[in-house]
């Protein structure tokens, strides 16, 4: 049995077996533009990219290497579909390498940029259906312009929804100069998910050392972002935002009772939100990139299996290669399994696997 990745109806989350195993989706892994790459080379980007403007000589070597060695595995679809049967992934939904947001040029050209990314991504989606579904990318320093290219986005280009940074040039998504009320009100107007990946901590200058800025400096920066979301009252505002969490949902998604507490105890944590914390970090989604079969338990278990979902971060070596098997050694059911390695996704990206497609 063959699936098209054509859009499922609305609330569907029926999924067709496949050789009696259902079948899998990653919702994390990125694709690098090289067209958009080579136009804002002369532009230094290096100096504007955290992962790289917080590390110390040894980690900016070690991810040169990195670069040149997995390039083809960012750019080109061909070896990108050999990894996908390695792994045992049915369908991507291939999301635009995190740097590749570009908030840090002007408006204008960050819209052209955005626009560059989307329009290869779904190129490639149309290319290969029965493999990819989209996420995107928008330019978040302009509210108008961003709003503009996610309904492009999702009317225009099928996409099941847009990838964002945890920050915009260090204002966090709730800052009041970013006005990003209208671009939240639209996600959720659009029924598609937010899928929010960081790039490093905003203030590294103490994660130089030992690749900090991404092995702490990620989730922290997906901490924080999150926290903001809830504190400040977006996802009360937007119960029907659908928000994905990578690398298991950074730091807060296991370490979620000081923030109920803080509400309890203070009211400088309750200017906004009207019930505790949790009620709205309930509402996140999971991704599966906890490296540790019993931290994934302890997510299923807190969270529900319906809010996990299964990723890689291909091509990067902070990902995971054996992403199946690692949830099949997790003390989960069958049934969970089997949400967490497509269902779940099926439903958010509204993946319709009864409609039969050949390669």
């Amino acid at each position: 049995m063959m699936y098209s990745c054509a859009p499922a109806s609305r609330g569907s989350a029926t999924v067709v077996k496949k050789k009696g195993k259902s079948l899998r989706i990653d919702i994390h892994c990125h694709y690098l533009n090289p067209e958009a790459a080579a136009r804002v080379a002369p532009l230094n980007p290096a100096a504007h990219e955290m992962q790289i403007k917080f590390a110390n000589a040894l980690t900016r070597e070690t991810n040169k290497k990195q670069v040149a060695q997995r390039a083809p595995k960012l750019s080109n679809i061909e070896v990108r579909l050999k990894d996908m049967d390695k792994q045992g992934i049915d369908i991507q939904a291939i999301s635009p390498a995190p740097q590749q947001t570009y908030y840090w040029t002007e408006p204008r050209m960050g819209a052209e940029l955005a626009r560059m990314v989307n329009e290869r991504i779904a190129e490639i989606v149309g290319k290969w259906p029965e493999r990819f579904v989209g996420l995107g990318t928008v330019p978040l320093q302009d509210p108008d312009m961003a709003v503009t290219e996610l309904e492009y986005c999702v009317k225009k280009l099928g996409m099941r929804g847009v990838e964002i940074n945890g920050s915009v040039n260090g204002m966090d998504l709730t800052d009041g100069r970013l006005a990003l009320e209208k671009f939240f009100a639209k996600v959720q107007d659009l029924d598609v998910i937010l899928f929010m990946h960081p790039t490093g901590y905003t203030q590294g200058e103490r994660l130089l050392d030992h690749y900090f800025n991404n092995v702490i400096g990620n989730p922290l920066e997906t901490t924080v972002a999150a926290s903001h979301l809830i504190f400040d009252g977006v996802m009360e505002r937007y119960p029907r935002l659908k928000v994905v969490l990578p690398h298991g949902g950074g730091f807060l998604a296991h370490y979620w009772e000081r923030m109920n507490h803080g509400w309890r105890a203070r009211p400088d944590c309750r200017t906004v939100i009207k019930k505790k914390p949790t009620t709205y970090l309930d509402k996140f989604y999971f991704d599966t990139i906890v490296f540790d079969p019993q931290m994934l338990d302890n997510l299923v278990r807190r969270y529900g299996a319906d809010h996990v979902v299964l990723g890689t971060d291909y091509p990067f070596d902070m990902g995971v290669d054996d992403p199946v098997g690692f949830v099949q050694r997790g003390k989960l059911g069958a049934a969970d399994k089997a949400k967490i390695m497509g269902g779940n996704a099926a439903r958010l990206l509204k993946i319709d696997y009864n409609k039969s497609r050949r390669r």
